[in-house]
């Protein structure tokens, strides 16, 4: 048996247990599409970040990965498992979504479903909204075949002029700023946008004769590293391979409709250069990731309960007027859980108070990810960067590490970089050779004759939009070791000093994983006695793995709880018979980082943070784990571990044979037993006289 299970597959292993909330006729129906539209998103980044890569290192003839798989092995089994997958997409597409949609009284339409009337909205909608935005592209010896863009749907249309012998082929491309499905005027039918195109082409083919149409879509490579593209600075590199992006990278998959003819697809693979193994024959309509908009309507039937984030009672204090972050952190730190508590009220206003406050003389931040300058959250009060940009205009000293690498998110990084730089904000722009993925923040204020710093150490990122949808931890303190390790980590991404130690800090690439190895070790050391705990995303890196299986085989009990990619074999005898892992995944995406060693009840040492379990963030990126120490807030951790150890509804356990579902037999749900939890601290029972 392989020691290592390999990474790409334990991916798609992922989106199996996330398609089968899709499949659970027990989820509301509008969650169900919703669920569909995010493995469809999912395996759009998949195929062009994993497989494209897979492709590169096929071409280069490079090393197996760990678990003995080449890169060409690795892609023959990804493939079998995505036409898996997508079969299981399109039969819940169209045997379960699209009856219950109809017994719900939402119409996704076929052509032949519509009224006379229907159709007579829909051809006046094409005129209007469609029709002037479309450009039909022929193809013949004046006409090269056009560029497809990524992830673009496209019609392949077959025509035939009267006056010449033969077919030809255009391309006419669903245009991207329209809706995915065009609305009637009951606001409970949609019609897929290609389908309305389709029945309009002699609209672009004015004397031809229309012989059929097919849909196609096509995913290009995003795996291009800026490290590859000369330019004078990082800012321009990235908008460099934006443009190589869009305009350049190699075509690594090709979806087509149901009955496509040979010789349109043969067309479409030699112009794309594509072998058969790069395409997937669909039985659904292209693009699931368009049920978004139909999760979107207004049908709280077909939803699960809604939920609005608390905010705890200690930060709201009516009595005391407006919350001094700095007053109660003084006295003690402060743990929040997103999306059970609410950004606005904590992350918000903790930047907000320091953008304001005259005694704050300096703010330092890294930004990840976060809300795009058009979403209505980037200038509301949960606001990060719109409190930054108030603070550098004020005249504090604002420095903002923004990482323009943070693939997808590039162009907001950008747009946002050159914003705060307009401000007076001085702009970092990552550093050299990592990616800066550690979610921190420092704020310097006068206190009496000193200067005191006040700091936040997160999970997830300062993102107002995904922090109601992911799971995140965050840590305030006042601690002076930890703001100076704050202060001097700062200076290492923004000057030239390279510390290499921290006081309580855990700090990739330098130091971070040498102590997670010594705090295993320390528990492997005790046996029987050893307890280790990680809730993780992804557990990936061999040699974290080894110390595990290491620990495991010295009697250590080793509870692991990985949402998405874990390359670690469970319960195989001589090797992790100690180690038990499983996986949530429901409502929320489970994104928290919580590492425990040692007994809960016997002193254990905790640590949250950015960063994973995978080469990547040990080696080539900028993580920070902080210690957490207050006894309050250890047993706030508690809380989180107990709910996803005794989640018998949307848990999932590793076995020898594979991934299975945990039996309910208790009915007990992790992320509602949180949900009652950020209640309870919101309104805590009033003492009794």
């Amino acid at each position: 048996m392989d020691r290592y299970l390999n990474r790409e597959l334990s991916l798609l292993d992922f989106q199996d247990r996330v398609l089968a909330m899709a499949e659970d006729e027990t989820q509301p129906l509008l969650e169900r599409a919703k669920f569909v539209a995010i493995v469809s998103q999912n395996l759009d980044e998949f195929f062009q970040v994993r497989v494209a890569g897979l492709n590169s290192q096929a071409e280069t003839g490079a090393p197996a990965s760990p678990d003995g798989r080449t890169p060409r092995q690795q892609l023959q089994e990804i493939r079998e498992r995505v036409i898996d997958i997508n079969h299981r997409i399109d039969q819940v597409f169209l045997k379960d979504l699209l009856p219950a949609f109809k017994e719900n009284d939402i119409l996704i339409a076929g052509w032949e479903d519509l009224t006379a009337d229907d159709r007579s909205y829909l051809a006046d909608f094409f005129e209007q909204q469609i029709f002037p935005v479309l450009t039909p592209l022929a193809v013949d010896p004046s006409h090269p075949f056009p560029f497809v863009s990524n992830l673009s749907l496209n019609l392949g249309v077959q025509i035939r002029n009267p006056a010449r012998r033969g077919l030809q082929f255009a391309r006419v491309k669903v245009p991207p700023i329209l809706p995915r499905f065009v609305t009637l005027p009951d606001g409970m039918r949609f019609v897929p946008l290609e389908q309305v195109i389709a029945r309009h082409l002699d609209r672009l083919f004015g004397g031809q004769d229309l012989v059929d149409e097919f849909a196609f879509r096509v995913t290009r490579s995003a795996d291009l590293a800026v490290e590859e593209i000369e330019a004078e600075d990082l800012l321009e590199a990235m908008e460099t391979v934006l443009r190589f992006r869009q305009r350049a990278a190699e075509a690594v998959r090709l979806e087509v409709g149901p009955g496509m003819s040979d010789d349109v697809l043969d067309l479409l693979k030699r112009e794309l250069d594509l072998e058969d193994s790069a395409v997937y024959s669909r039985e659904a309509v292209l693009d699931l990731a368009g049920l978004w908009s139909i999760h979107s309507l207004d049908r709280p039937d077909l939803k699960d309960a809604s939920w609005t984030p608390t905010t705890r009672s200690q930060l709201t204090a009516p009595a005391r007027g407006d919350v001094d972050f700095f007053s109660l952190l003084r006295e003690h730190d402060l743990l929040v859980h997103h999306p059970y508590e609410s950004f606005a009220t904590s992350n918000g206003a903790f930047l907000a108070q320091a953008a304001a406050d005259p005694d704050v003389l300096a703010i330092k931040q890294t930004l990840y990810r976060t809300a795009a300058p058009d979403d209505p959250a980037s200038g509301g009060e949960e606001s990060i960067v719109r409190s930054l940009m108030t603070a550098a205009e004020s005249g504090k000293q604002v420095v903002v590490l923004i990482e323009l690498k943070a693939r997808f998110d590039e162009a907001v990084n950008i747009e946002w970089a050159k914003m705060l730089e307009n401000t007076g904000a001085h702009v970092v722009y990552g550093v050299s050779g990592l990616k800066t993925h550690s979610k921190i923040l420092l704020v310097v204020r006068r206190e009496k004759g000193r200067l005191a710093r006040y700091v936040h150490v997160g999970t997830g990122n300062y993102n107002p939009h995904t922090a109601r949808l992911y799971d995140d931890i965050g840590l305030f303190t006042a601690d002076e070791d930890i703001g100076a390790d704050l202060s001097d980590l700062f200076n290492a991404l923004t000057g030239y000093t390279r510390a290499q130690t921290y006081r309580k800090l855990l700090v990739a690439p330098t130091t971070l994983r040498d102590r997670i190895v010594e705090r295993i070790q320390e528990e492997a050391s005790h046996g029987k006695d050893g307890w280790i705990l990680f809730k993780i995303n992804h557990l990936a890196d061999p040699g974290i793995i080894d110390e595990l299986y290491a620990a495991s085989e010295a009697g250590c009990r080793v509870d692991l709880i990985v949402r998405g990619v874990c390359a670690l074999r469970a319960d195989v005898p001589g090797l992790s018979e100690q180690i038990s892992v499983r996986s949530v995944v429901g409502r929320f995406l489970e994104h928290s980082r919580i590492y425990r060693f040692g007994h809960p009840d016997r002193g254990a040492v905790y640590y949250v943070g950015s960063s994973d379990m995978m080469p990547r963030n040990l080696n080539s990126r900028v993580e920070t784990l902080t210690p957490v120490t207050d006894p309050a807030l250890r047993q706030r951790l508690e809380e989180i571990i107990d709910a996803l150890s005794n989640d018998d509804v949307l848990a999932w356990e590793m076995t020898r044979d594979g991934w299975q579902k945990v039996p309910s037999h208790h009915g007990n749900s992790a992320h509602q037993r949180l949900q009652e939890l950020a209640l309870e601290r919101a309104n805590p029972p009033r003492p009794t006289e």
